[in-house]
């Protein structure tokens, strides 16, 4: 997105960014960016530079306008800040942050961002409304600006076949990937799709359930991927299944439709208003559910052809250049009313 505001008259951008940021390169920033001597491997400390990094920075730029672009800030910004606020999932399901004594803090720093902000921008009709529920904040303090799709090409969609399913992401307990190893359970063996769930950095906590479940030649765990390994099974695989129980956006249904692969997901709200009529849906309390939806696009490749064109038509609403032009409105306002 930032990459979309490089050269809008009027405007100068200054990044505070991460050790391993500036290590690594930003040329997509529009802008000169400020080591901040910060880890954003270390939680605590870089937590303590949101508090008060980023302010003396700003003041040190001279900055008109502070954008905290991940869910914390300075409580007392020297200049008016934008806050972009995912989600409050701290809030609304405290019960799947990995550790209950991570709730308290991260409720402390949101509040006190969220009360400091000038205006915030959230992902998602979703998201604002738990926004205004838990913040108090008026409608029209808060902006929606959804994310992008990526561009990518879609591949795998001509002479390339398609096969098995494709799961991601972390593996705190709102994913709930235990109730998807429990559909795949359900499947009769001789129907049963091979399944490639990414997105463990450790020893998968996913393997006991696979094994109590005696599916190991069904499920592949293949924790942390590169971008191009991603790429490569949205690609080629059937379908991607999102079987989540809270998220701000769903960017992984975005990511599937983009590259023309049918998207299975959780009947919940935000990903209907991201995958809309796109999309198969199930209950996921339900691995019943999960299983007879997985099964049902499996065995209909002409559903799946529909569902991937609607995909791609879908997808293309999305795009970085509207997200930039809703952020850099959300600055404008802002700095006008400063």
């Amino acid at each position: 997105m930032y990459s979309r505001l490089s050269g809008r008259p009027g405007w100068e951008f200054v990044g505070f960014a991460s050790r391993e940021l500036v290590a690594a390169g930003a040329d997509w920033f529009p802008g000169r960016i400020v080591d901040s001597g910060l880890s954003c491997d270390n939680r605590a400390q870089w937590a303590w530079g949101e508090l008060t990094g980023v302010a003396r920075a700003a003041r040190d730029a001279g900055a008109h306008l502070i954008h905290a672009p991940a869910n914390f800030g300075p409580p007392r910004p020297p200049v008016p800040m934008v806050l972009t606020l995912h989600d409050v999932l701290a809030f609304k399901r405290p019960e799947f942050l990995p550790s209950r004594v991570g709730v308290i803090p991260t409720r402390f720093l949101i509040s006190r961002a969220a009360r400091a902000a000038s205006h915030i921008i959230t992902v998602s009709d979703t998201a604002k409304s738990d926004i205004l529920e838990v913040t108090g904040r008026q409608a029209s303090d808060v902006s929606v600006v959804h994310p992008g799709s990526s561009g990518a090409t879609p591949a795998g969609t001509g002479d390339a076949p398609r096969s098995g399913l494709f799961s991601l992401g972390n593996r705190m307990p709102h994913k709930n990937f235990p109730r998807l190893i429990e559909a795949m359970s359900l499947i009769p063996e001789s129907e049963r799709p091979r399944l490639v769930i990414s997105g463990s950095h450790a020893d998968d906590p996913l393997l006991a359930e696979v094994e109590r479940r005696g599916l190991q030649r069904w499920v592949d765990l293949r924790g942390w991927l590169t971008r191009a390994e991603v790429d490569e099974l949205y690609a080629t695989s059937a379908a991607v299944v999102f079987p989540t129980l809270f998220e701000g956006f769903g960017l992984p249904v975005l990511e599937g439709m983009e590259r023309g692969c049918p998207v299975v997901c959780s009947d919940i709200p935000v990903l209907r208003e991201v995958g809309g009529p796109a999309a198969a849906y199930f209950d996921p309390l339900d691995p019943r559910s999960i299983a007879s939806v997985i099964q049902s696009c499996l065995t209909d490749s002409a559903r799946r052809t529909r569902m991937s064109a609607a995909g791609l038509a879908r997808a293309s609403t999305f795009t970085w250049d509207a997200t930039a032009e809703g952020t850099l409105a959300a600055f404008e306002r802002t700095v006008e009313r400063a």
